[in-house]
């Protein structure tokens, strides 16, 4: 795999051999790898640092440089969940405090082999905290689209890493619009939501759940936004599929928020659960998505493997997050859907169970009824 399998989703043009374009030029298409990941055990390097040992995995020019700031490698904690234990895989452990540094390591690199200088991104807060780290390891300047709702310790943390940062009006989706604009008048679109690099940096997580459980993983459990994470989780593991490592599929089961929840209604209604999906107010701000620019991937991930989208209610969210804290996880708002995708599963699932933990709790603001209220 490499950049030369990088294809347009619908007119199946090349990635271009110079610039940045975020979405394909000829007709405004999504980039996507039109190969499987290729994952092969003998060329892992253990002493490079974090995700960088499966370098070859990436796709990247020769001349991308290891860009780093020490990402994966997360602890995998076991802890009872519903009588039953489970394996919860702490991705706010990153440098950043979010699974989106291992995207963000793999862009920045491909960014500055292209030798891209200045970039914008748009983000409720975590992939734009994460790229905004990544653009200052580099010298990278960086201008970031936030939506008003983005937390204000989320917005602090990308302006202390020297980013610029842009509050939009409106939905989250108004931010994602300001950047486009941005980047039709010129700006390079430094997207983790049209940029297909980062998702062979999620698929890491795969790599590394499987050393850590020492097997096969028999369900994850994650939040789903644009669809990113999962999608990046399941190559990686398709990979090792196709490797012979692994003799089967784990069970991938997304959670959404009930407000905001397009991959749950297409998923238990068809196309005509579309009708019903608003961009409701949600404190689960990350995943708060009408459309999900890789939902149709993700669903034909569920349609090969036998996984399943989930929604939550509002009130089950903070529930989560407490739960959560009282077993040591500290998460925010938009990683502890979880605990409400895992009480309606885990009864059907195969074991063992992975949980994906994505963003730290230290990035959002404490709302009544926390536990660190009522201690």
């Amino acid at each position: 795999m490499s950049i030369t399998s990088i294809l347009c989703t619908n007119c199946k043009r090349p990635y271009p051999e110079q610039g940045v374009p975020y979405r394909c030029p000829g007709c405004g298409g999504v980039f996507d790898y039109s190969l499987p990941l290729q994952f092969d055990p003998q060329q892992v390097e253990p002493g490079q640092p974090g995700i960088w040992r499966y370098r070859h995995t990436f796709g990247l020019p020769e001349n991308a440089p290891v860009v780093t700031l020490g990402e994966g490698g997360t602890p995998l904690v076991w802890a009872e969940a519903f009588g039953r234990q489970v394996a919860f895989k702490c991705e706010f452990q990153n440098p950043s405090g979010s699974f989106k540094d291992r995207g963000s390591a793999v862009l920045v690199s491909f960014l500055r082999s292209r030798g891209v200088e200045i970039a914008i991104e748009d983000s409720s807060g975590n992939a734009g905290a994460s790229f905004a780290a990544f653009a200052a390891r580099v010298g990278m300047k960086g201008r970031v689209f936030v939506p008003q709702s983005a937390s204000g310790p989320k917005r602090s943390q990308i302006e202390a890493y020297a980013a610029e940062v842009v509050e939009i009006p409106g939905p989250r989706s108004n931010a994602a619009r300001a950047a486009q604009r941005a980047a039709d008048e010129g700006a390079i679109y430094a997207s983790h939501v049209y940029l297909p690099f980062n998702l062979p940096g999620y698929a890491t997580l795969a790599y590394e759940i499987l050393d850590q459980i020492g097997g096969m993983a028999g369900t994850v459990v994650l939040p789903v936004g644009q669809g990113g994470l999962f999608l990046g989780i399941w190559r990686g593991f398709e990979a090792m599929l196709k490797a012979g490592i692994i003799t089967r599929m784990p069970v991938m089961v997304g959670v959404q928020v009930r407000a905001c929840a397009p991959l749950w209604a297409v998923f238990a209604y068809g196309a005509a659960g579309l009708q019903w999906v608003s961009e409701g107010e949600t404190i689960a701000e990350g995943i708060r998505v009408s459309h999900p620019v890789r939902g149709d991937e993700v669903l034909k991930c569920l349609e090969q493997g036998g996984g399943e989208i989930v929604a939550v209610d509002e009130d089950e969210v903070l529930h989560g997050r407490d739960q959560l804290a009282r077993r040591g996880f500290y998460v925010e708002a938009t990683s502890a859907v979880v605990w409400g995708g895992l009480a309606q599963v885990i009864e059907r699932v195969p074991e063992p169970v992975v949980v994906v933990l994505t963003g730290s709790g230290l990035k959002t603001p404490l709302r009544r009824g926390s536990v660190a209220e009522n201690s």
